[in-house]
Formats: structure tokens, sequence, C-alpha cells
């Protein structure tokens, strides 16, 4: 017969399990410190020397590392999604930035659908507090702030759609986002009609997930995602248009 006794697990290990699964489904975040040993010790029930032997085992596994004098951290498990190479390709090329809003689209509309049916009242109760600040930051005509926040929102829907490998492969890409690769975020949240313009598309999305509405949750990040691709486009129309009408001024210039 296929059966095997039941060994009782180490604490060590049942400490390891937990924070591999914290670590997995994206609660603790790269970059994020631990509580101190003593405070965590407690939280989790276990004597400070089996908690000792789990960090230690999570370290050989690349999943913690300690900072000296600072404390335990999670790993930069997420590391860069692409190489540097093919990054800068991306940077400098208007093909790479528009085939990146089609695949956030598509993703992000899908994690909606699933936020909408899957995610706990928790899960929504997030959703509904970075959507608030959101106001208050357009409100008060805080664009930086507006922009950290919309990542902020998006991210708060991938995780609430309950798919690890969804969570980690988007959010590795939304850091690409926020370093500017693809393109510049705050330029779009210094402008008045277009912030106007995004913020009832995040109130439409933030509306459906709120009535669990999966399909209504998944056309309105379609549609927002839609309009900061036409946007884009049109600035770019507006670059290149002013590119050209510089030269038609030097060469007039140059002729007089």
């Amino acid at each position: 017969m296929p059966f095997q006794k039941v060994q009782s697990e180490k604490l060590s290990t049942s400490v390891v399990r937990q924070i591999e699964q914290l670590i997995l489904r994206g609660i603790l975040r790269p970059g994020e410190r631990l509580p101190a040993e003593r405070d965590l010790a407690e939280r989790l029930g276990v004597s400070r020397p089996s908690l000792r032997d789990a960090v230690a085992e999570l370290q050989c596994e690349g999943l913690l590392t300690t900072k000296a004098g600072s404390g335990v951290y999670v790993a930069e498990v997420l590391g860069n999604a692409f190489s540097p190479a093919l990054t800068r390709l991306f940077a400098s090329h208007d093909e790479a930035m528009f085939d990146y809003l089609s695949f956030r689209r598509d993703m992000e509309g899908l994690a909606a659908e699933r936020a909408a049916r899957l995610g706990s009242e928790s899960d929504m109760k997030v959703i509904q507090t970075i959507f608030d600040k959101m106001v208050e930051a357009h409100n008060r005509n805080k664009g930086d702030e507006e922009a950290r926040l919309d990542a902020e929102f998006h991210m708060a829907i991938i995780e609430a759609s309950h798919n690890v490998v969804m969570l980690h492969m988007l959010r590795s890409m939304f850091d690409l986002l926020r370093q500017g690769v693809f393109y510049n975020r705050q330029i779009m949240f210094h402008q008045r009609t277009t912030r106007e313009a995004i913020l009832d598309q995040h109130r439409m999305i933030n509306n459906a997930l709120q009535e669990r509405d999966p399909a209504g949750a998944r056309a309105a990040v379609e549609a927002h995602l839609s309009y900061v691709e036409t946007c884009l486009s049109d600035q770019k129309k507006a670059e290149k248009n002013e590119a050209i009408a510089r030269q038609r001024l030097e060469h007039e210039n140059a002729r007089l």
C-alpha cells in the first residue's frame, strides 16, 4: 500500500513553509524588512533558536538576506525580467511600448475578471482605499503621488486575482514601468484633461470590482489601457510634428 507513517515536522520547517508561502503569495515583498527576531518569534509561537534555523535555511535558498546592523529582509527574488541589453532596446523602440500596453491590457483584463470573482472582502477594501487616496491626490493636484497610486491600484487588482505566477510576472513588469523604461507616466498625470479621464476610468474599474461584475471589470480595464495607448500614440505624433516644425523654422531662418 502506498502509505507512509506521518512524521511530526520540526518547528523551524513549519516556519520556513509559512515564510515561503508569504513570499510566494506576494504578501512579503522583495526588499521588505522582517520584524525583529524576538517579535517575529512571538508572532510565530516558536523559540528564537528555531526561528534562527528557519532564517538560515531561507537564506541558503536565496529568499532572505541579512543586512549588518539592520535586520533580515526579503531578497530581491524577482531579479530582472529582461537582460539590460533587452531593456535598452525596449526603451529606444516605440514598438516595445505599444506591445507592452497590449500585453498589459490582456493580462490585467484577465486579472480584473478574476479579482471580481475570486477576490476577498479584504482585497476589495484595499482596492477601495487606494482609489480613495488617488481621488485625494487628484483633488490636491499631486500628479506624482497620483501616478504612484495608479501603479498601486493596478497591482492591488493583480494581487486580488490570486494567481501567484501572474502576480510575480506583472510585478516585475511594473518595476520597468516605474523606471520609465517604456514611457514617462508622470507626463500623463500633469495634463489636466488626461488626469480627469484616467480618474474616471479608475472609478469605473473600482465600481465594477466592488459590485463583483467580472465582465464589467475586464471591460473597464481594457478600455482604460486602450485610452492610455491612444494618448501615448497622440503624444508621439505631436513630438514628431514638433520636430518637423522646428526643422522647417530653422531652414526658413537660415534662408533669410
